[in-house]
């Protein structure tokens, strides 16, 4: 156990945790002043032990929420980069399954891991999955939303994303590397090279994650920011001639992505 004595009673005790938490994801730190040990004794050897169980729990952390990275990278590697990220951003929450959303673009500034360009692209996927399996519980938009809608107005409607919905883009095929290396059977070579757009969602409670058609990333990102439904198509047929709306939209309503559409001037 622990303990903090202020050396002197002027020092609050809401300074505890400003004096005693810093150190702890910095080994080059000294043992905050006034750390002592169940005896009133000092406590360094104790303070060191702490701080290095801190570091491996958030490193396991992160290994939890990026197990294709990790599979990707090897577990040795993982860790070193790991270990850094958690020096360079200690955790802002007391819950875990927060931790690690800067961890991509630490993998993109990476010296190390240059040679393997995708890996942020696919540690996004991963915290998308993660964020989208703990969003807020709301129903998905029904199959039958659009029905009642007049075919003159369909271009007027504007959708809301279901809390749990993430869109991913990549330059890369993160997408197809991230489903190989998620679980834990035989990896087969991945011949995919262009680029890919993966879309997360948690319909009927299960996340799930699919590739987005050209075009698909454009019309999602249009309605998920509130532009009606005609506009989200102009801007995706701007980018894929051959984007189907019809079918899109209604795989998107099959897949989660919405739970509820208004009109616009409503």
């Amino acid at each position: 156990m622990l303990r903090l004595d202020p050396p002197s009673r002027r020092i609050k005790p809401l300074t505890y945790a400003a004096d005693f938490a810093p150190a702890l994801t910095n080994p080059d730190a000294g043992t905050p002043d006034g750390v002592v040990g169940p005896n009133g004794k000092g406590a360094i050897k104790r303070y060191n032990v702490y701080r290095n169980n801190v570091t491996v729990s958030l490193i396991d952390a992160l290994a939890g929420i990026f197990p294709a990275v990790q599979r990707l990278t090897g577990t040795e590697f993982f860790r070193a980069m790991a270990r850094f990220h958690v020096r360079a951003t200690p955790p802002a929450s007391p819950l875990l399954f927060e931790y690690g959303r800067d961890f991509p673009a630490f993998i993109e500034q990476y010296e190390y891991a240059r040679s393997l360009p995708w890996l942020a692209d696919v540690a996004r996927i991963e915290r998308a999955w993660l964020d989208a399996y703990h969003a807020t519980d709301v129903e998905p938009l029904a199959a039958d939303a659009l029905a009642s809608v007049s075919p003159e107005r369909l271009g007027e409607l504007v959708f809301a994303a279901h809390p749990a919905t993430r869109i991913v883009r990549s330059d890369y095929p993160a997408l197809t590397i991230f489903a190989a290396n998620r679980g834990d059977g035989s990896i087969s070579p991945i011949e995919v090279v262009d680029p890919e757009d993966a879309l997360i969602t948690r319909p009927d409670m299960e996340v799930a994650v699919r590739h987005l058609p050209l075009g698909g990333a454009e019309f999602l990102i249009s309605l998920i920011s509130g532009e009606p439904l005609g506009v989200a198509a102009a801007k995706a047929i701007d980018a894929c001639p051959s984007f189907d709306i019809a079918a899109s939209v209604a795989g998107m309503i099959e897949a989660g992505v919405f739970c509820g559409i208004t009109l616009g001037d409503a």
